[in-house]
């Protein structure tokens, strides 16, 4: 049941889906959205009965240019019910930065379970060569170094959209985006469906209605989310979690699902709102 609180932060590259990109990425993919999304979480399945329902809601918001870099607010709130009177309550939010070029990366973290203090995370990222390092002021102040060929998560998106125009399905990397506690490095499988048209008929919601969105075609993704260092000792590959989204080509994204192995959430659509974004100079 932690997981779903801990890790959750994985959907914040559902978030990075709406930054803009540098020059070269943009000549490739296009405009992105600057925008705001509400999804209304919800119970679709407890695989082990350990949940018996759910509810929350999280919110995205997204601005910023290629000059001066991108900024995410991301907020969900979720109570999850086992039964005989044991629900939990989570607050997560998080603000974080990028630079169009995915140079620089600085996040902060702030997770909050029932009633008990919140736990922190406070730091950047800086891309170096062959290497990213990384310093930490919360939890507690430390550098490490990481390895350069790990992405950050506007990065992350950028590539999942630039593999499915090129027609790919699969495509890995590894992610780092500050999560628990500012240390995971997640290993990732993207799995890329076929392109749905603009004109195919489906479930409408405040993305699929709106004007700038109906001429966009979209792909079905699924991102799982390996434990890099479970990996590395014990060789698991069984997901932390997996989630999945129709992904639009001007990166944003529907039709949530969080798969956390015992159970399974859903993220539907509740408000769609563009955002003025200021070009550059």
């Amino acid at each position: 049941m932690v997981h779903l609180f801990r890790t959750s932060l994985g959907v914040m590259a559902l978030a990075a889906a709406s930054f803009g990109l540098g020059d070269e990425a943009r000549a490739a993919n296009g405009p992105f959205l600057a925008h705001q999304a509400l999804y209304d979480l919800s119970l679709v399945k407890s695989r082990s009965n350990s949940v018996n329902s759910a509810r929350g809601r999280i919110l995205y918001n997204f601005a910023g240019s290629a000059c001066e870099g991108y900024t995410s607010e991301f907020r969900q709130v979720s109570e999850l019910d086992s039964g005989e009177g044991k629900v939990t309550l989570s607050d997560l939010r998080s603000n974080s930065w990028e630079d169009a070029a995915g140079k620089s990366y600085r996040f902060k973290i702030e997770t909050r379970m029932n009633e008990a203090d919140a736990g922190r995370v406070d730091g950047s990222a800086e891309r170096d060569g062959d290497h990213i390092n990384v310093k930490l002021k919360l939890p507690a102040p430390k550098t490490f170094t990481l390895d350069g060929k790990i992405v950050f998560p506007t990065e992350q998106i950028q590539r999942i959209i630039a593999a499915a125009k090129e027609g790919k399905s699969l495509l890995e990397l590894s992610v780092y985006d500050g999560s628990d506690d500012g240390q995971k490095v997640y290993n990732t499988l993207t799995v890329i469906g076929q392109p749905i048209p603009a004109d195919r008929a489906t479930s409408s919601d405040p993305s699929t209605s709106d004007e700038h969105m109906k001429s966009l075609k979209r792909w079905p993704v699924t991102v799982s989310y390996f434990d890099r260092d479970a990996q590395q000792k014990e060789g698991e590959q069984t997901p932390v979690y997996a989630m999945s989204f129709e992904l639009y080509e001007n990166g944003v994204s529907r039709q949530l699902v969080l798969d956390y192995n015992d159970f399974v959430i859903s993220g539907a659509m509740g408000k769609f709102d563009i955002k003025d974004s200021k070009p550059c100079n």
